[in-house]
C-alpha cells in the first residue's frame, strides 16, 4: 500500500465497493462514505489526497460537498453522475471540481483518471518546492504557489486548483504557444479520456478573473487554429 487514502463519496453501495476493490488493487486505501454528510465529516477525520464524488447524494448532495471541500483545499475532486447532460458537467466544474465521469463507466478508467490527478497534483507540488520559486510577479499579477494565492492589482482573486496551475503552466511559459491537447495533459494529467472543451471552459473562466477585459485578453492570448501562449509583451 502507498499510504496515499482517496475518499469516494457514492451512495451505490455496490458501485462503491467495486470502486474501493480496483483502487485497493493499486495500493490506494479508500475512504467510502455513502452520503454527502458522510462524505463531509469523512473527508475532515481522514484528510485524503484526493475524493470522488457523487452528484446525486443524500442528505447533501455532490455540488456542495465539492464545494465546501474546495473552501479548505485544493485536492484534486472528480465527480460523479447518471445524468448526461451538459448542465451538471459545467455546475461541476464551476464549484471547483477537476473532472467528471458520466455512469455508466469503467471502473478501469475511473482508476486512470484518479491516478493521472494524483501524478499531476504530486509533480505540481515537488515542483514549486524544488524551483523554490514561491513568489510569481508578472505586471498586475502575483502568484503565490505554495499558497495558492492569486492577486490581481493587490487584490486577492480566489481560483480553483486547476485555474491557478493553468495559469501556473501559462505564466512560467511566457509567449510560448500551447495547444489545447497539451494543456490538457499538462494540468489534468492525461489525454485519452479527456473533453478538450474543459480547456476553453477553464480559460474563460480565468480570463475572467484576471483581464480587465475578458473579450479583449491582454494575458492569456488566443492564437487561432493552434491553441493559448502568456502574452510577453504586455
Amino acid at each position: 500500500m502507498n499510504g496515499d487514502k482517496i475518499l469516494v463519496v457514492e451512495d451505490e453501495k455496490e458501485l462503491g465497493e467495486l470502486v474501493r476493490d480496483y483502487l485497493y488493487v493499486e495500493g490506494y486505501t479508500t475512504i467510502l462514505a455513502h452520503d454527502g454528510e458522510e462524505g463531509l465529516a469523512q473527508f475532515h477525520k481522514e484528510k485524503p489526497i484526493l475524493a470522488v464524488l457523487d452528484i446525486m447524494l443524500p442528505n447533501m448532495d455532490g455540488i456542495e460537498v465539492c464545494r465546501r471541500i474546495r473552501k479548505e483545499s485544493t485536492i484534486p475532486i472528480l465527480m460523479m453522475s447518471a445524468k448526461k447532460s451538459d448542465t451538471d458537467k459545467i455546475i461541476g466544474l464551476g464549484i471547483g471540481a477537476d473532472d467528471y465521469i458520466t455512469k455508466p463507466f469503467s471502473p478501469g478508467e475511473l482508476v486512470a483518471r484518479i491516478k493521472a490527478h494524483l501524478r499531476r497534483y504530486k509533480h505540481f507540488s515537488n515542483q514549486s518546492e524544488e524551483e523554490n520559486q514561491d513568489i510569481m510577479e508578472y505586471k498586475d499579477l502575483k502568484l503565490d504557489v505554495k499558497r495558492y494565492e492569486l492577486y490581481v492589482k493587490g487584490e486577492k482573486v480566489t481560483l480553483t486548483a486547476k485555474e491557478f496551475k493553468l495559469l501556473y503552466v501559462l505564466l512560467s511559459n511566457k509567449g510560448q504557444v500551447f495547444s489545447k491537447e497539451q494543456l490538457y495533459e499538462k494540468v489534468w494529467g492525461y489525454t485519452d479520456f479527456g473533453d478538450l472543451n474543459t480547456v476553453t471552459v477553464y480559460m474563460s473562466k480565468l480570463r475572467d478573473k484576471i483581464e480587465s477585459e475578458s473579450t479583449k485578453p491582454q494575458y492569456i492570448e488566443t492564437v487561432w487554429g493552434v491553441g493559448y501562449k502568456f502574452n510577453d509583451s504586455v
